[in-house]
């Protein structure tokens, strides 16, 4: 007789979420032969076996303004049906990845009927929300955490957690190689390159990419043979195509679909929005001038809720301004621009943000697929 497959219920946000669930799913595929999983989710997803209900793009909000209030209706309508699916269903165990403002709430109505619960991403609790232990403790029967340090601090407040390491330091190379991405990319061997990263979500490029053509203009006016190259978002090609041709940047900024860690690999220093995005270019050991800006409502509320200065992931993670953060009001395209110059033009500086970044990347390698499968093992073993 067929063992019984296990039976998963799923909601990934974004497209980072959904990179870590294709990884998690990798692992519960070598542990159970037979499986199934459903709900939220993304393309690496589905080609898992993941039965896609609804898009993980749905899941991409941002700030604290009109956005947000106009798509929650439509968001809490998703999750009521979601949870009424899964109360009918009752699959063996529910996985939030992510997406915390969504994704508890769902947890915690679960685990009170019984559905055991997993959250894969540990909220920032060190860096902007330490009363969300008390959300995470009711939602969650364990947390698999991305960075070393999240563990410890969760098992202080009572919350079983294992540190997984970060998947993105598994699928990224130790060493990149820098002028096969520029073949592949049809750049000059020998010419100076600026990756734009100016985000995934429409209100980041709104506020963004202005900002960072803008600086890119400053720059090739200071260096003629510099270019620039914009890797974009799924479902933004187009509309940074417009953007950069509008600015008269056509010649100096090329406009690639997707690509990103193409982009990263590519480019000897990358303007970037803070995310996700400045972990992969700190994995791809590359020197970064990270920005970022929102509604000045948002900023206001964002700092009263801030518990320490960084806000990029490498400095976060290597406790000190290892590179440049320019900020709301200081994310003007000169300051940006000087910023990222500063980078060019200091070779030695670039050489040991490399070794920075390098030592980073071995601390976060880990079998990631497998930890998670073993941690989802436990958690099903009671």
């Amino acid at each position: 007789m067929d063992p019984k497959p296990l039976r998963i219920g799923m909601v990934a946000g974004e497209a980072s979420g959904d990179l870590l669930a294709s990884l998690l799913l990798q692992g519960v595929s070598q542990h159970w032969p037979q499986w199934q999983a459903s709900g939220i989710g993304g393309p690496r997803m589905a080609q898992q076996g993941f039965q896609v209900l609804w898009p993980s793009q749905l899941l991409a909000v941002h700030g604290y303004n009109l956005e947000v209030f106009k798509r929650v209706f439509g968001l809490w309508r998703i999750r009521s049906q979601l949870r009424d699916r899964f109360l009918q269903e009752k699959p063996d165990v529910f996985i939030g990845v992510d997406a915390p403002d969504f994704n508890f709430s769902l947890e915690e109505s679960l685990r009170q009927r019984g559905i055991r619960t997993v959250h894969f991403v540990c909220p920032s609790i060190w860096a902007w929300r330490p009363h969300r232990v008390h959300t995470i403790r009711r939602s969650a029967d364990h947390v698999l955490c991305l960075f070393p340090f999240e563990p410890a601090l969760l098992q202080q407040h009572g919350i079983a957690a294992s540190y997984v390491g970060h998947p993105l330091a598994s699928v990224l190379p130790l060493e990149p190689d820098q002028q096969a991405a520029r073949v592949q990319l049809h750049l000059p061997p020998d010419a100076e390159v600026v990756a734009l990263l100016p985000g995934s979500r429409n209100s980041e490029i709104a506020y963004l990419a202005t900002r960072f053509l803008e600086a890119a203009r400053l720059l090739r006016q200071r260096r003629p043979r510099l270019h620039c190259i914009l890797p974009a978002a799924p479902g933004y090609f187009f509309q940074l195509q417009n953007t950069v041709q509008a600015a008269g940047l056509g010649e100096a900024v090329t406009v690639l679909e997707g690509q990103s860690h193409e982009a990263l690999t590519a480019c000897d220093v990358t303007l970037i929005a803070s995310g996700t995005a400045t972990l992969e270019a700190a994995l791809l050991k590359r020197p970064m001038v990270i920005s970022y800006a929102v509604h000045p409502l948002s900023a206001r509320i964002m700092r009263s809720k801030q518990l320490q200065p960084w806000v990029g992931l490498p400095n976060i993670l290597s406790r000190e301004f290892v590179v440049p953060e320019l900020l709301q009001e200081d994310a003007t395209p000169p300051k940006l621009a000087d910023a990222v110059e500063a980078w060019l033009d200091d070779p030695a500086r670039c050489a040991a943000v490399r070794q920075r970044f390098t030592d980073l990347h071995h601390t976060l390698r880990r079998d990631t697929a497998t930890l998670s499968a073993h941690a989802i093992q436990q958690v099903l073993a009671g």
